[in-house]
Order: structure tokens, then sequence, then C-alpha cells
């Protein structure tokens, strides 16, 4: 099977399992999605992400966050798509739930929250919304 969207996959297999109150969720890995597993987990959305071999296979396995039946990630929306990408300036970033969510870029430094785009005064292409 091809996944045409595969951060879109990644992001669906973590909303699921947020959902379904599971501890863990495995993804196919790739540079993208371990850079926006690493911005989660400094942003304290997940716990720990870990890479793992299985089946000459590499997966992404990403521990949530649900202590006490808290849920740390109540949304998570992709922005950007394969069909219609989405590229903003800097002084174009949005905000999320006025700051308590967070947007995740695609910038020339690397994949960062919308906050360090915006303290490095850097744009680029809004992969997704947080919060």
């Amino acid at each position: 099977m091809m996944i045409t969207d595969p951060v879109a996959d990644l992001l669906t297999r973590i909303r699921n399992a947020n959902m379904a109150n599971l501890d863990t969720v495995e993804a196919p890995v790739s540079r993208l999605k371990a850079s926006i597993a690493k911005v989660l987990k400094e942003e304290g959305f997940i716990k720990n992400v870990r890479l793992v071999r299985a089946d000459n296979k590499h997966y992404l396995r990403i521990y949530l966050r649900n202590e006490g039946g808290e849920k740390a990630i109540t949304g998570i929306r992709r922005e950007s798509k394969p069909g219609l990408r989405r590229y903003v300036g800097v002084n174009e970033i949005p905000r999320v739930l006025n700051g308590a969510g967070i947007v995740i870029l695609s910038t020339p430094q690397g994949v960062m929250t919308g906050r360090d785009a915006k303290k490095n005064r850097v744009g680029g292409e809004l992969i997704c919304s947080v919060w």
C-alpha cells in the first residue's frame, strides 16, 4: 500500500492511538517524521520517541503522554498537504488557541515550532497544528 502523505499518516496514527488511550504507537520512519516527533517531545506532547528495528524495517515508537486520564494532545491537524502546500513568512506564522497550542514548521534551518521560527526570524512550510 502506497501512502501519498506520510506526515498525515503519522499524525493520524498519533491521533487514533491517543483517542484509544494507548501508551505507544508505531509508524514507519523518515527524517521528517523523526524531526516532527522530536519537536512534539521537546514541547511535552509526547513522553519519548525511539527508533525501533523489526523485521529489517525501521519504525518510530512514540510513547504518548496519557497520565491520570489527562491527554496531552487534544487535537492535531495537518496544515500543508501534498495537493496544497502552505508556506508562511515569519510575520504570517499563526497562533494556535491563543498560544495554548503550537504550529510545527519545516524551515531551511530544520523542523521547529512557530515560536522558534519567529525567534530565528525564518518562515517555511506549515506542517501541522497541535493543541
